[in-house]
Order: C-alpha cells, then sequence, then structure tokens
C-alpha cells in the first residue's frame, strides 16, 4: 500500500483524556479511533494487526480440534435465566435493552447458555461427542472501568471456545492441550518469554481457573511468580490451599503486576443442565456434557503487544502481527523506489511505500511510530553507495546494503 493513499494521518499528541500508553500510541498513529470511553474505531492499520492475531489464534484452535462457528450478539433471556445468569446481582456487566414490542433481550458477554441451547439439536448420543467449537466475534460488557485502551473495552473482539465432552478425563484431556495451545499463541505473537499460566479464581463460571497473565508494570493484577516453574498464583486465590495443591512453597515466589491476555474455565455441567443438553451413553443411560470455556480478547491482546514492546519512539511490531512487514521511504528517489515496491509485492511481502511529499524527519519519525517490523530508504546518497539503506525496527543504526540482499534477508 502506498502511504499517500492510506486515509489515516500520524498525530503528534493524542487525546488529552487517553491515559493508557497502548491507546495514545495507537490512536497517534492512526491504528484506532476513540469514539467514546471504552469503545474504539479500528482503522486499516490497526484492522490489519487485528487479522494478525486472529489468524494465529484460528490455527492453534484448529490445531487441538476447534470448529469455528459465530453465534448471535443478541440473547433470549430465557435461556439466561435458567442458569441465573440474567439476574444482574449475579452478572453485573450485562447490556440489556428492548424490542420495540417492549421485549427484553441482552447483548451478548459470553455464550455458554446460548452455544448449549444449540447442541441440543446435534448431541444426541456419545458419538457426537467430544465437540469444540469457537468463535472469533465482538463482546459487549458494562465495565465499569474502561481507562486502560483496548486492553479492557466496552466493546471488543474475543476469541471464545467452548467444550463438550464425555468424562472428566476427556474434558481435563482437552483442558489441559488448550493450555498448550495458548502458550504457542502468546510466544508467536512476541510475548511468549513474559507470560505465564496463572492459578485465578473462577469468577462467574466457577471456583477456580487458569489465566495467562503478562508482565507489564501497568497490569491490573498482581500475581505471585515462581519462574523457575513458569507458574504463577494470583493474588486474588493467594493461600495455603493453593500452594499445597500446586508443589509450590511460598519463599519461592516473587510479586509482579501483569496483565491477564487469556483464561480457560472448567464449567461441570451448570450450563448443560440449564439448557436440557444430554447424550445417551454406550450402556443407554442419559448424561450431561462436561463443559469448558476458553477466551483470549484479540483487541487486548493486541493492546499488550504495544504496552510491553514499544520504546521510547513508538510502537515495535513483532513480525508475526505487524500490519506490514517492510516499511518502503523514498527521498527524493520515487521512480527508484516505485521499482523496489513493485519488486517486493510481487514476491508477497508486505510493503508499506512512503512515498508521500513531506520532509525525511517527518518520514522517519513516523516510521518509528508505526512501528513496522523493517524499513527501507531509497535515496540518493544510498544509491551512490550501492543500494538501500536498511534498518530493524529496535537497531539504533542502518546499514547500506544492494538490493539483492537486502530482499534475500526479508525473504
Amino acid at each position: 500500500m502506498k502511504q499517500s493513499q492510506l486515509f489515516t494521518k500520524t498525530r503528534k499528541e493524542a487525546p488529552t483524556d487517553e491515559v493508557s500508553k497502548n491507546a495514545q500510541l495507537l490512536i497517534r498513529a492512526g491504528y484506532i479511533h476513540k469514539h467514546m470511553a471504552g469503545v474504539y474505531e479500528f482503522l486499516p492499520l490497526g484492522l490489519r494487526v487485528m487479522h494478525k492475531i486472529s489468524h494465529i489464534v484460528r490455527e492453534e484452535m484448529n490445531a487441538i480440534g476447534g470448529q469455528e462457528l459465530k453465534m448471535t450478539v443478541l440473547q433470549d433471556p430465557e435461556i439466561w435465566k435458567k442458569s441465573g445468569r440474567w439476574d444482574d446481582a449475579v452478572v453485573d456487566n450485562w447490556f440489556k435493552t428492548k424490542l420495540s414490542n417492549g421485549q427484553e433481550i441482552g447483548v451478548g458477554l459470553t455464550h455458554e447458555e446460548p452455544l448449549a441451547k444449540v447442541l441440543t439439536q446435534y448431541v444426541h448420543s456419545y458419538r457426537d461427542l467430544p465437540i469444540y467449537p469457537y468463535q472469533i466475534q465482538v463482546k459487549f460488557r458494562n465495565e465499569a472501568r474502561a481507562k486502560s485502551g483496548i486492553m479492557r473495552g466496552r466493546e471488543f473482539l474475543m476469541k471464545d471456545m467452548y467444550s463438550f465432552s464425555q468424562t472428566e478425563e476427556d474434558h481435563h484431556a482437552f483442558y489441559e492441550a488448550s493450555k498448550k495451545a495458548y502458550m504457542k499463541v502468546y510466544a508467536r505473537v512476541g510475548l511468549g518469554d513474559i507470560t505465564f499460566e496463572t492459578f485465578a479464581s473462577g469468577g462467574i463460571f466457577s471456583k477456580y481457573s487458569h489465566e495467562f497473565q503478562t508482565l507489564a508494570d501497568v497490569g491490573e493484577d498482581t500475581v505471585y511468580l515462581d519462574r523457575s516453574k513458569k507458574l504463577a498464583i494470583n493474588k486474588e486465590v493467594f493461600n495455603d490451599e493453593v500452594l499445597l495443591e500446586l508443589g509450590v512453597k511460598k519463599e519461592d515466589f516473587e510479586e509482579v503486576r501483569a496483565v491477564e491476555v487469556g483464561n480457560i474455565f472448567s464449567l461441570g455441567t451448570k450450563y448443560a443442565e440449564a439448557a436440557e443438553l444430554t447424550f445417551e451413553t454406550e450402556s443407554g443411560d442419559k448424561k450431561y456434557p462436561i463443559m469448558g470455556s476458553y477466551g483470549i480478547g484479540i483487541g487486548r491482546l493486541m493492546g499488550v503487544i504495544v504496552e510491553v514492546l514499544s520504546d521510547d519512539k513508538g510502537i515495535v511490531w513483532p513480525e508475526s502481527v505487524a500490519p506490514f512487514r517492510v516499511h518502503l521511504i523514498s527521498i527524493g528517489e520515487n521512480e527508484k523506489a516505485e521499482e523496489l515496491y513493485k519488486k517486493l509485492t510481487d514476491k508477497g511481502i508486505e510493503v508499506l511505500f512512503d512515498d508521500r511529499d513531506v520532509r525525511p524527519g517527518e518520514k522517519f519519525a513516523d516510521s518509528d511510530l508505526l512501528g513496522i517490523p523493517h524499513r527501507v530508504v531509497v535515496s540518493k546518497r544510498s544509491l551512490e553507495n550501492g543500494g538501500v539503506e536498511y534498518k530493524k525496527r529496535t537497531d539504533s543504526e542502518g546499514v547500506v546494503i544492494s538490493v539483492e540482499d537486502m530482499v534475500q534477508r526479508l525473504l
């Protein structure tokens, strides 16, 4: 894409009411636009990043047997009343509205109950299980706190997977497989070294759960971390019972701040019972399937990447999720740069080509702010020295190399 055709523009200052670093940088770089507190539009660059993250998540969920679908956002209260979660005293962050005929409906915040209801039409026998449906869909939650940019929104994109198993043993096997899949996701998006499986409260789902927490000074959670075991315990459940259940010694933990980037829950049969979802066992008995729930906030993950990997110049995207691999900058050499742009795109390399008629200093500052992994500058000086100036976003200085060497590096 040519940068002159990109309708978004960079800006020197973020909105004065935006306090989070991730939103400040993403707004300044033109990735998102703030509509109101906790609600953001994802602009072309931001949507490209969201698609990259979603693709990684989708691949890892498919690898453990996930089947993608799309549930409705509008929710029938009757399904939720049966499980007891329609009551605001039980779940306090519903968005609720009414149809023109006065019927009250909910705006989806999770999908355990409605998905269990759907499966009453398709699961009848033990032969129909296990099944692992998931979706990547917009959720709505009436969050009291919406000051963390896209890390905590009222409208956000989420991957939610649900498992339906015959036995506790089958459920446990998938639950453990999901832990490994989640860690693969975090490794692929550049957060693997600082993300830890964390023992936590089950919240509205169950007594206990597992979170995945990424170390960050701006984190909303306090966790106790045992680096040698790559395991953590959320402060909210840090007690002798949990320490004993894990073999973990109190003196081996350090207290750190972290941001939750995913969670998984064992749900038992509660929601299957509410939906009257049963299956016939091999011996002819009727049983409820055992459920699990597995969530990753796609936008939250994007925000965390910006929070923990950015530097004083701007965003630093890992290659796997960057909107483009290469930022090609022309300094008075648009014809030569155009040839290189075509050469790179013909080889399947994603390029943002800065062909704008602005000062070099503005182009370089924008390049650092945008955070694209590789920068290639075509200028009179570079051409006289035998090629182009190549620099990784994390390098302090660029080097002049031949076009052929640069292409090989990118390939």
